[in-house]
C-alpha cells in the first residue's frame, strides 16, 4: 500500500477515535465509566473503538 494512502487512512482513523472519545465524554455514563472507556480507546484505539461501538451506551 502506498505510504500516502496509509497516512490518509491513519488520519481518518484518528478522527474516528477522537469522535468516539468526545461521544463518551458527552454521554450520561458515570465518571468512572467514561474514564475507563476513554483509557481503553487511548491504549487500544482499534479494539477500544470497536468494543465501544458494540457494547457502549446506546442513544435511543
Amino acid at each position: 500500500m502506498d505510504i500516502q494512502v496509509t497516512g490518509i487512512l491513519g488520519v481518518l482513523w484518528l478522527i474516528v477515535v477522537i469522535w468516539a472519545i468526545i461521544q463518551v465524554a458527552q454521554s450520561s455514563a458515570s465518571g468512572t465509566a467514561k474514564l475507563l472507556w476513554i483509557l481503553l480507546m487511548l491504549f487500544l484505539p482499534v479494539a477500544g473503538v470497536i468494543i465501544w461501538f458494540l457494547l457502549g451506551p446506546k442513544s435511543s
